[in-house]
């Protein structure tokens, strides 16, 4: 585990959710929230003034049932929806949900064995955790609907176990700009920590600010090498409240 510290006053800390703050699992809706992660994510805001937000592939609904009671600032659907406030309302992008046909044709993936299509609305992923046998084969199809569909401004994002087909401009490079326009963000270094291929966008991104970048598990694009695992990303969380200042 990299030896990560944290300025109170000067920096923001911005957190992947699946694979990074809770483990991944077969499907998404069998993710658990491990104890205690929401009460320490609770004291490391209060240590970083409000700084701290979580950026998803997931909708912002899903994070907030997941990290319940807890509220974050947060981008869900990789930036197409917006929380800017803790308590705000969500604000989604002015972006097209894929047409009918295209939905249609990527829903019909599920009826393969051990595959899972998780519809958000703007975006669609496509997981076979359970059939890694099926991943070419999902591919393959993903890019002849693209193929057929070029106008409707789709892309495919490969992650861990998943495929997910979503707007080309909603990324979490775009999330991280976002969130960092806003107090208590603002004039802050963004530190940010992610695990998979669609966090390297945030990673490009707050390396281009002076930020860090931190991966989970294997290197990523743009980021140090910071944690094994999601439990190191945790017990790190854990410790963090004593370097940042008087006690909650």
């Amino acid at each position: 585990m990299a030896a990560i510290e944290l300025d109170p006053k000067r920096d923001a800390l911005l957190l992947d959710l699946d694979g990074t703050l809770v483990d991944i699992a077969p499907t998404p809706d069998a993710v658990k929230t491990p104890a205690g992660l929401v009460a320490d994510l609770t004291r490391v805001r209060r240590r970083l003034g409000g700084a701290l937000a979580v950026v998803s592939g997931r909708p912002i609904s899903v994070i907030d049932d997941l990290l319940r009671p807890f509220r974050a600032v947060a981008a869900g659907i990789h930036g197409a929806e917006l929380r800017a406030t803790e308590d705000g309302p969500v604000k989604r992008l002015h972006v097209v949900r894929p047409s009918d046909e295209v939905h249609r044709r990527l829903s019909a993936l599920g009826r393969m064995p051990g595959v899972v299509v998780e519809d958000k609305g703007p975006a669609v992923a496509i997981h076979f955790r359970r059939n890694p046998a099926a991943a070419q084969e999902i591919a393959e199809a993903i890019r002849s609907i693209l193929h057929d569909h070029p106008a409707e401004g789709l892309s495919a994002l490969p992650g861990k176990a998943v495929i997910e087909v979503k707007p080309v401009s909603v990324n979490k490079g775009a999330a991280v700009n976002a969130i960092m326009e806003h107090p208590p963000f603002a004039g802050r270094r963004p530190i940010y920590i992610g695990d998979d291929v669609t966090d390297e966008a945030a990673f490009a991104v707050v390396s281009r600010v002076a930020g860090r970048g931190y991966a989970v598990g294997e290197p990523r694009l743009g980021a140090a090498r910071g944690f094994a695992d999601p439990s190191q990303v945790r017990a790190w969380l854990h410790d963090l409240p004593k370097s940042l200042g008087t006690a909650a």
